[in-house]
């Protein structure tokens, strides 16, 4: 099916079964195969001078290009509603790898505080060394109008997990501004997914995603994905060619297999989530509860408004501080103390202590994030058994 029919198509129907070739016949697999092929053969050597000169689109080593990875990445491009993707090792490969496609020596990188902290710790320790200024700034910020490239924050990555502070016909307004002083703008999709919301219809020109997380769904692979036009996207593969953040076909197949799922996970974890949420703000051990489909955060009438759902990600600040957090951490039985997020397993982790280490106070309190911050990852468990886990654990 190609991408231009699958926009007709819902996002569910588009999971299953976009990027996937023709199915229709007798003794045809309805699975993805695993190519795991390094290598692949050419019929002469005319062919291969064609691949060289860039006049035929053939395999010839998996870094390159793999006919189970194309599978994975078409499949995320209709899904995004873009041209074309390109499957990485991981996510922070398929970030630093759309960045790189972008910015050069002397130019200047434009972004928010709140951004994963893998991400953060890139721009901080790497960047400046390679000759790339890095200008972090507040949400509402105009400041990228006179730099050459912006990229935009992780949905929800801070103690509030959150969507951008504007409202939806804002949010398209403030970054069609990068297009008209020639900036680029890329955003990490990693926590709506494409279920909840697809940023290259706003206007974004790159959107990455840690497919480790809600795409695969099952924490089983490491892996990430950029999506973009064309244009973008070639270079995003040449810097993968070149550094060599390629993914496994092994991973591509269960990557291919999670997204199958995804739409009815997401469904499910959204679920999950707000009745988590609600509970957590009636708790008097709870100061605060950051969930924007609670009508007590300050985004929920953006959110509604911008996205299709809540998302399965939400976070809560313990009354007694870092102690408080640490003891509720070391109470749950049913939630799993766990870095990452996004698969059907429910997890509980201190920012401090994973996403946000190695930062010092200020650099925290810019990305909104205290001690007594706990960050739960819904899964698909029935809701009723979390919220009696959260119970035992704040007792």
């Amino acid at each position: 099916m190609k991408n231009e029919s699958q926009h007709k198509l819902g996002p569910q129907t588009r999971a299953i079964h976009g990027g996937e070739p023709n199915r229709r016949g007798v003794n045809g697999p309805i699975v993805t195969e695993i190519i795991r092929s390094s290598t692949f053969t050419f019929s002469s050597t005319e062919e291969m001078k064609l691949w060289a000169e860039g006049k035929n689109k053939a395999y010839i080593y998996t870094r390159y290009g793999n006919p189970t990875l194309s599978v994975a990445e078409k499949k995320i491009a209709a899904l995004e509603g873009a041209e074309a993707a390109v499957v990485t090792s991981s996510g922070m490969a398929a970030i630093s790898s759309a960045l790189l496609a972008a910015l050069k020596a002397g130019d200047e990188l434009i972004t928010t505080s709140q951004t994963y902290g893998g991400t953060y710790r890139l721009l901080r320790d790497v960047f400046p060394n390679m000759g790339i200024t890095v200008r972090h700034v507040g949400n509402r910020s105009r400041g990228h109008r006179k730099s050459r490239y912006a990229a935009v924050r992780r949905f929800f990555m801070s103690k509030r997990p959150r969507i951008p502070r504007f409202a939806s016909s804002t949010f398209k307004k403030q970054w069609t501004s990068p297009r008209k002083h020639k900036l680029v703008s890329i955003i990490d999709n990693t926590f709506a997914t494409p279920v909840l919301q697809n940023p290259i219809a706003l206007g974004y020109d790159m959107v990455v995603h840690s497919a480790t997380k809600a795409l695969a769904g099952h924490s089983d692979i490491i892996a990430g994905v950029a999506v973009g036009n064309s244009d973008w996207m070639e270079r995003v593969r040449h810097m993968i060619i070149y550094l060599g953040g390629s993914m496994d076909p092994g991973a591509a197949y269960l990557l291919i297999r999670g997204i199958k799922t995804l739409g009815v996970r997401v469904e499910r974890q959204c679920e999950n989530a707000i009745a988590v949420a609600k509970f957590l703000e009636r708790h008097p051990k709870v100061a605060r509860v950051h969930y924007p489909g609670l009508k007590s955060h300050a985004d929920h009438k953006l959110a509604a408004k911008q996205m299709r759902g809540f998302g399965s990600m939400l976070a809560f600040d313990m009354k007694g501080g870092l102690p408080a957090a640490r003891r509720f951490c070391d109470r749950v039985r049913l939630f799993l103390l766990a870095a990452s997020l996004g698969g059907v397993e429910s997890l509980v982790i201190l920012p401090i202590y994973s996403s946000h280490y190695n930062m010092t106070n200020e650099e925290l309190q810019r990305a909104g994030v205290n001690p007594g911050t706990v960050r739960v990852s819904i899964g698909l468990e029935d809701k009723e058994d979390l919220i009696e886990d959260l119970k035992q654990a704040l007792g």
